[in-house]
């Protein structure tokens, strides 16, 4: 998400005030320290431009190299 957020040259409080959530919300999201709902999850892929799959979906090989 941070990459797709960055590619767009959006701050995470841009993007945060555009979502109606915090920029902490935002920044943890980013790190892996909150999971968002589905619903904003949502909202956040129409601001970036992107799928679900694309910001949210890990496959086993990402999760693999982790660990």
């Amino acid at each position: 998400m941070k990459l797709a957020r960055m590619e767009k040259d959006i701050s995470q409080t841009e993007l945060a005030n555009r979502l109606g959530v915090s920029r902490q919300t935002v920044w943890m999201i980013e790190s892996g320290d909150y999971n968002p709902t589905l619903k904003l999850c949502i909202s956040i892929c129409r601001e970036l431009g992107k799928t679900l799959d694309d910001l949210f979906w890990e496959d086993k090989q990402d999760e693999e190299e982790r660990t």
